[in-house]
């Protein structure tokens, strides 16, 4: 993929992030594109939906594999506005997701680059390509507005 193409799927994604930010969510946003076409994009729900497990990353994952009738999800690339969770990484593996765009960094849970280095354990069974930076000041940007508005009493949106 080209640096125009991860740019405009990164938008898409922002796009859901701030969806989620209007719905008093972390503002997370990823969408799960395979040769041009979106298989499933999802915002964060884990706050209104009671579910801890309701990430972006997952959301768009479970709503790609039931499009395509499949858990896995080889030569995907999977475009998500900040930095995933352990939980998140873990899930890109065993859907055999090809490539990973985030945005931005997430110092505090991300486990790509910020912790652990996930991805390139060498315990794991399949390995996917990742890459950082796409539309990272936006997708930080909507993240602090979002907590700067939690801290002084806002709804964060």
């Amino acid at each position: 993929m080209s640096l125009e193409e991860d740019i405009h799927w990164m938008r898409r994604a922002l796009v859901l992030a701030e969806s989620a930010a209007r719905a008093g969510e972390v503002p997370v946003g990823a969408v799960l594109v395979r040769s041009g076409e979106v298989l499933g994009e999802g915002a964060n729900h884990p706050l209104s939906g009671n579910d801890p497990t309701a990430h972006a990353e997952i959301r768009a994952l479970r709503s790609a594999a039931a499009a395509v009738g499949n858990y896995r999800l080889p030569g995907s690339t999977l475009y998500v506005t900040i930095e995933p969770c352990a939980m998140c990484a873990g899930a890109l593996v065993h859907a055999r997701v090809e490539r990973l765009v985030f945005a931005a960094r997430e110092p505090k849970a991300g486990v790509v680059v910020s912790n652990l280095q996930l991805l390139d354990a060498p315990f794991l069974n399949h390995r996917l390509r990742w890459e950082e930076g796409p539309l990272a000041e936006e997708a930080s940007g909507l993240m602090q507005a979002f907590f700067r508005g939690r801290r002084s009493g806002g709804s964060g949106a």
